[in-house]
């Protein structure tokens, strides 16, 4: 049937094809006819599926809180003017000199510490219905894919804290009914995430440092992590690999600040404990893997790659500082780390330390700081 349908179909080009052009040409640009229609075809899809997810995303709002959703139509005219008379971050923000920086500035490149610490210490009868954005914010092409989730997980953000404050009554059951909202509102948020951290552009807008800190909120909230985590468990996992492996690949050679902002968020992503330890365990797995190929290219005396040798020492530091956290708070358990990954990381350290320490003692530095943290915590 295939073939005579492809032979049907001949027959018809060469039949109708016009007369100065080839049966090639002529069916060429049938091709290229067929597929500029497919494409809009699949724009117009796309579009449509963005208002059907907004109109979900506002249809569980209101099972949630229906007086919160007639009371917030009006509540953020200040903040769309502001963003978009002045939709550039803060002056701390500043063009990327490919130099490194001081430690402060190094781990808030995007604001975003300072904008999460003063979150957590507002009056929230107050000034959370000032922060959260209408449906329709304007944002530049980057942000567009950003809008829907970010605005819809603040307003589950704005509910949950008024509800816990007694001044509105919520009720976050209807989350389980609705799992495809919350999942691919989430997935929305992550994946513009990755693409900005793919190729960012600095000085940063205010709408994607407000999305970083929303989705912190979001998974460091003792109610609504669980519903998050429950539907897109694999998603984030997904994210955390993703942020890794662009600070691993990253070879540009002004990405420092850019990495370090990427390094600051997977630090805030290991504020929630269980994505705690499975980030450890990825980062464990690439330091671990870098320094045997490291050691077997130094035992050859081959060549390595100079930028992820540069690169690594990222993720050690982030290991360091999760680690550190780790052993910080008591009411984690030690065990959690008891994995194979851990194990793995151990077994032949301390001779991969002693062969890499002449040539690389700077990693041998770091990769033996990570290993006194990891059985400091085990004697804890």
């Amino acid at each position: 049937y295939l073939k005579i349908s492809k032979l049907a179909l001949a027959f018809a080009i060469i039949h109708s094809k016009p007369p100065g052009k080839s049966c090639k040409e002529y069916t060429e640009h049938l091709a290229k006819t067929v597929s500029e229609q497919d494409f809009g075809w699949k724009s117009k899809v796309e579009v449509l599926e963005a208002e059907v997810l907004r109109l979900r995303q506002e249809l569980l709002l209101i099972k949630i809180c229906p007086r919160f959703c007639l009371e917030n139509d009006a509540s953020a005219e200040t903040f769309l003017d502001q963003e978009c008379i002045n939709p550039m971050s803060y002056s701390s923000q500043l063009e990327d000199s490919g130099c490194d920086v001081s430690n402060d500035y190094a781990f808030d490149s995007l604001g975003i510490a300072s904008d999460f610490h003063q979150s957590e210490h507002v009056d929230t009868s107050k000034c959370w219905l000032e922060r959260v954005p209408p449906f329709n914010l304007c944002c530049n092409s980057k942000e567009e894919s950003l809008t829907a989730p970010v605005q819809f997980l603040q307003h589950l953000l704005e509910i949950r804290k008024l509800s816990e404050g007694g001044i509105l009554q919520a009720d976050f059951t209807e989350l389980e009914n609705d799992s495809f909202t919350v999942f691919n509102s989430v997935s929305q948020l992550l994946d513009g995430l990755t693409i900005f951290y793919n190729s960012p552009k600095f000085p940063v807008s205010n709408f994607l440092t407000e999305a970083v800190c929303v989705l912190i909120s979001l998974i460091t909230d003792t109610k609504l992590s669980n519903h998050v985590l429950k539907k897109c468990f694999k998603k984030l996992e997904e994210f955390k690999k993703n942020l890794i492996q662009i600070i691993l690949r990253n070879s540009n050679v002004n990405r420092f600040q850019a990495l370090h902002a990427v390094s600051h968020t997977l630090v805030l992503l290991g504020r929630n404990n269980i994505l705690r330890n499975s980030l450890i365990s990825f980062l464990l797995s690439e330091v671990r893997q870098f320094a045997e190929q490291l050691l077997q290219a130094h035992q050859i005396q081959a060549m390595y790659d100079i930028t992820q040798y540069e690169n690594i020492f990222l993720l050690c530091m982030i290991l360091e500082q999760l680690l550190q956290n780790e052993t910080e708070e008591s009411n984690i358990s030690s065990s959690d780390y008891d994995g194979e990954e851990k194990i793995k990381f151990l077994k032949n350290l301390d001779q991969i330390i002693l062969h890499l320490s002449d040539e690389f003692p700077l990693f041998s530095l770091y990769l033996w700081r990570v290993s006194v943290l990891l059985n400091s915590a085990q004697i804890q």
